[in-house]
């Protein structure tokens, strides 16, 4: 069973694995630096459907098909999935997931899902709950511009901290088969610094983050050292920046193990991304077409996943709130033969 560390934060004493695992990409993203390494590139963003939405729910099909057929599994054989994404009312995994009619735990940490969707599915696996279970995330640029801010056709001028969303999908499973085997955890807590700029969320989510990766080596007694990398889901060039200096005012220096989703996924000198991605599926994508296969293969051994997320909703934003965030974290590391 799960060994409590913590408020928050625990390790796992069976250790789930990730069995398998597909990454999906728009052709923006397919472009960028990491192109090479997603499972799909899809040329279309529209994916063939008439809504933008429509195509965000396919690309969260497509990616968990894709995952399970490289378990060798069927969709019966997966006992439970764990999904979200940034449409109202996650919208892009119900309507993309219905088909597969699996049992359905709908999440929302924002572009923290993923993190916080394996960190899910790895305890219900550890329990014994199932004995396989799905982590699945997407977003997609046309449907979250729209909600979150200017109409598509609008065509306005993007602030130097603004992110581009991403139109990705990553999905994992987990069971207790697998070269990568999740150790433990941290929930994050809700931290919100009074910014309000929707344009500027990487140094809305930094704080979050510095405060997760802090708890989680300070409960588990580890140093940045330890760890091959720490990753953190797009805090883009503005807030990893931050969260450098954050951490180093606490005498914790991740400069050299430190590489973020939203920062590597595009070049934002010929792609015109400003401070980089963003996005359920910009983690979740970068996570399974990059660094799993890097822990499969042993290329890396052991890595912190932190991926970040701005709770906010068009409403809030609309009535001039402020940006709640969060990060989850959980830790991978390749699996002893």
């Amino acid at each position: 069973m799960a060994e409590y560390i913590e408020k928050g934060i625990f390790n796992l004493s069976v250790r789930p694995r990730i069995q398998s695992y597909a990454s999906l990409a728009g052709k923006k993203e397919g472009e960028g630096p990491l192109g090479k390494y997603f499972d799909k590139v899809i040329e279309d963003s529209r994916f063939g459907k008439d809504t933008w939405e429509k195509a965000e729910s396919h690309f969260q099909c497509e990616a968990l098909s894709m995952a399970i057929r490289k378990a060798e599994l069927t969709k019966e054989d997966i006992g439970a999935v764990c999904a979200g994404d940034l449409v109202n009312q996650c919208i892009s995994s119900t309507y993309g997931l219905r088909e597969f009619e699996i049992p359905y735990i709908g999440i929302y940490g924002a572009c923290s899902t993923m993190a916080e969707g394996i960190m899910l599915a790895s305890i219900l696996v550890e329990s014994g709950a199932v004995n396989s279970c799905a982590a699945v995330t997407s977003s997609h640029f046309s449907t979250a511009e729209r909600q979150f801010r200017f109409p598509l056709a609008y065509g306005n001028q993007r602030t130097p901290t603004s992110q581009w969303t991403c139109t990705a999908s990553g999905a994992a499973i987990i069971s207790h088969t697998g070269n990568v085997e999740i150790t433990g955890g941290c929930i994050g807590k809700i931290t919100d610094m009074d910014i309000r700029d929707m344009n500027n969320m990487g140094s809305a989510m930094a704080p979050a983050a510095a405060e997760t990766i802090r708890r989680y080596l300070t409960a588990t007694g580890t140093s940045p050292e330890d760890y091959d990398c720490i990753v953190t889901g797009d805090l883009g060039i503005t807030g990893s920046k931050l969260l450098l200096e954050f951490l180093l005012k606490q005498g914790i220096d991740i400069s050299k193990q430190h590489r973020d989703c939203g920062v590597m996924i595009f070049d934002p000198e010929k792609q015109d991304t400003h401070s980089g991605g963003s996005g359920c599926g910009c983690s979740a994508s970068v996570l399974c077409g990059y660094f799993l296969p890097m822990l499969e293969c042993g290329e890396i051994r052991n890595i912190l996943f932190a991926a970040t997320g701005a709770l906010m909703s068009p409403v809030s934003v609309q009535q001039g709130e402020s940006i709640p965030t969060i990060s989850h974290l959980v830790h991978l590391r390749r699996a002893e033969q």
